[in-house]
């Protein structure tokens, strides 16, 4: 569900989102979520598409959530565990595997930093997808957005870093940077980088 916050340009995103709803945001939207995120880096994206677990192989319905290409850091308590920080890594290394798992497990945003290729955002524009920017440099800050854990994935065989972790989020601030509609703002500040650079070593 995607809504307009009163009072503020911004939107709320409550997973799991719609097609609707994913095609409703455009680039350029800040967004804060509230509800649940999964994580997913390297070794799940690549579990995810080579081994073929399907839908029924997860502990949890991936259907219009939110894929955070994070590997947090956690401390284990008495009562479960606490997320210490929780910043987003580059998205460009899942990009061999994103457009695969958008398709199979019906994802309606994906989370990193960076932006991604154009497999990717061919993706988001046929299934009906958004990237969301969130804000590196910032993994304690983003931390304190998480009020707690509800689950986890292959923990002990892939570690707490490269495990899937479903987190529940409130307020969690991110930007729409590459949209269902072929919009990527990450690809036009490249361009436009190389065409200033273009100008300037010609002059």
């Amino acid at each position: 569900m995607v809504e307009a916050e009163a009072g503020s340009d911004r939107k709320i995103i409550r997973p799991p989102m719609s097609e609707e709803d994913a095609r409703g945001l455009r680039a350029g939207d800040i967004v804060l979520i509230r509800g649940e995120l999964v994580t997913g880096r390297d070794r799940v994206h690549k579990y995810l598409v080579e081994q073929k677990p399907g839908r029924s192989g997860l502990p949890f319905d991936l259907s219009g959530s939110i894929m955070y290409h994070c590997g947090p850091i956690v401390k284990k308590t008495g009562s479960g565990y606490t997320v210490v920080a929780a910043g987003p890594t580059t998205s460009l290394r899942v990009e061999l595997y994103e457009a695969d798992v958008i398709k199979e497990f019906s994802l309606r945003g994906i989370m990193g930093k960076g932006g991604m290729g154009g497999r990717t955002r061919d993706a988001l524009k046929e299934f009906g997808a958004v990237y969301l920017h969130a804000a590196g440099g910032a993994a304690v800050y983003l931390a304190d957005r998480i009020a707690g854990v509800l689950g986890t994935w292959k923990l002990e065989e892939f570690g707490p870093t490269e495990a899937m972790w479903r987190l529940e989020v409130m307020d969690f601030p991110a930007v729409v940077t590459m949209d269902s509609h072929g919009n990527d703002i990450h690809r036009d500040v490249e361009e436009l980088s190389f065409q200033k650079f273009r100008e300037l070593i010609g002059k």
